[in-house]
């Protein structure tokens, strides 16, 4: 059979070669990745956690960057473009780049008889690491996509493991505990390398599985913080203090907890990363990351934020009170169908005057009526609530009856942005 020759093409084919969309387990990729016979030489920083993975490797990427290194950057899912998971150097990677990694991974999946099955992410996974493994790097931050210990990600040994938090999200898949959940997550920890915790309330099983492999903890509020000092923030960690430091580019209070974590993660590579103060500067104040709390220009207001769980959805909530007064805000919202809906709709049903709803593309988006139900057993009522028949035309409608005095937030998933985005 003829392989495909554009990008939109592969990425069509790649949903075909597995029965489920999400298979975890690393035999599979793991002898794919054998084939492919890459190897990753430079120093490794893999960020699992439920949520607060992206803004930490973006920032992580913009401060490496800053200091001169030569850096690969693996993120899921993408907003527009795949390209977006992918970046070396600081830059998207090229279709035609791509084109040449799925040809390769396709080669090494179809050398066995038969073929082995690979994931969409998986196959994604697989050619990142092909890429990297072909550039001449100084370092690799790597991104889970799911949980740790069986995503694709962890067939590489980080040489420091971050774990952001740990909440309820994909229970179906990790477990419906904290417990079960930090236990997944941990499985990115390797004996006798540092694991960095930003999660200030860690589950009993992370600390047991950490201790039981040799791993050491560097844990926030413990081993490194911060202190907000209004106009600046002062950070303490593993390589002393440093003090001065401007507030991220990316907004939100909660993004402080995330730099700090990252300046820990440097510490500890001090050695063979060695990174200066004014790369940490430059890094802090050129970082960029779509959707996370993101401000579009113009009237209304419109907030972007793909927080799609009840732990971010709390996050966002507080961010949006700290913006101060506007007169009316209406939601744009959309989600998909195994999340916990009705979770997000009480952390957020303070802050959203009218709600937008509308069913996100694919198969796996609630329906528009899950959503109206979620938000009435949260105790909103449904005169506020409105229902269309796709995000674009939730937003539109957001637009045309918001005052310029108002805010617009859209939020949910990736999706959700994604089309308000093409809207």
């Amino acid at each position: 059979m003829s392989r495909p020759t554009t990008l939109a093409a592969w990425l069509a084919y790649l949903e075909t070669l597995h029965p489920q969309s999400i298979a975890l387990g690393l035999d599979r990729v793991r002898a794919v990745h054998e084939r492919l016979n890459k190897v990753i030489a430079c120093p490794v920083v893999t960020v699992a956690g439920t949520n607060g993975k992206g803004s930490t490797c973006a920032m992580l990427e913009a401060i490496l960057r800053s200091a001169g290194y030569r850096t690969g950057l693996y993120t899921s899912p993408h907003l527009l473009r795949y390209n977006e998971r992918v970046r070396i150097l600081g830059h998207e990677i090229s279709d035609t780049e791509l084109l040449a990694a799925f040809d390769a991974v396709e080669d090494a999946r179809t050398a066995a008889r038969p073929a082995t099955l690979l994931t969409y992410f998986e196959f994604g996974t697989l050619a990142a690491l092909w890429l990297f493994g072909r550039m001449n790097l100084d370092a690799l931050v790597l991104e889970v996509g799911l949980g740790g210990r069986l995503d694709a990600v962890n067939l590489i040994d980080a040489d420091v493991a971050v774990l952001t938090t740990v909440a309820l999200d994909h229970v179906e898949y990790l477990g419906a505990t904290r417990d079960a959940i930090g236990r997944e997550k941990a499985g990115i920890f390797r004996s006798g390398r540092r694991a960095v915790c930003a999660e200030p309330h860690l589950p009993a099983s992370v600390i047991e599985h950490a201790r039981a492999i040799g791993a050491p903890i560097v844990q926030i509020g413990r081993d490194y913080g911060f202190t907000d000092e209004r106009t600046q923030w002062r950070y303490w960690g593993p390589g002393g203090e440093r003090f001065g430091l401007p507030f991220p580019a990316l907004r939100g209070a909660y993004q402080l907890a995330n730099a700090a974590t990252v300046l820990a993660v440097l510490d500890l590579l001090r050695e063979a990363l060695p990174v200066s103060g004014g790369a940490i500067r430059d890094g802090l104040l050129t970082v960029e990351l779509p959707a996370r709390f993101q401000v579009l220009p113009g009237r209304p207001t419109t907030v972007l934020d793909v927080a799609h769980n009840p732990h971010a959805a709390r996050t966002l909530a507080n961010a949006l009170g700290a913006m101060g007064y506007f007169p009316e805000t209406f939601a744009v919202w959309g989600m998909l169908g195994d999340k916990d809906l009705r979770g997000v709709a009480e952390a957020m049903q303070a802050r959203v005057d009218h709600w937008n709803i509308a069913r996100v593309p694919g198969p796996r988006g609630a329906e528009a009526a899950a959503l109206r139900g979620a938000l009435i057993n949260a105790g909103i009522d449904d005169s506020v609530i409105r229902v269309f028949g796709d995000v674009g035309e939730a937003y539109r409608a957001a637009r045309e009856s918001a005052d310029e005095a108002d805010r617009i937030i859209v939020f949910g998933s990736f999706l959700t942005v994604a089309a308000a985005l093409a809207a």
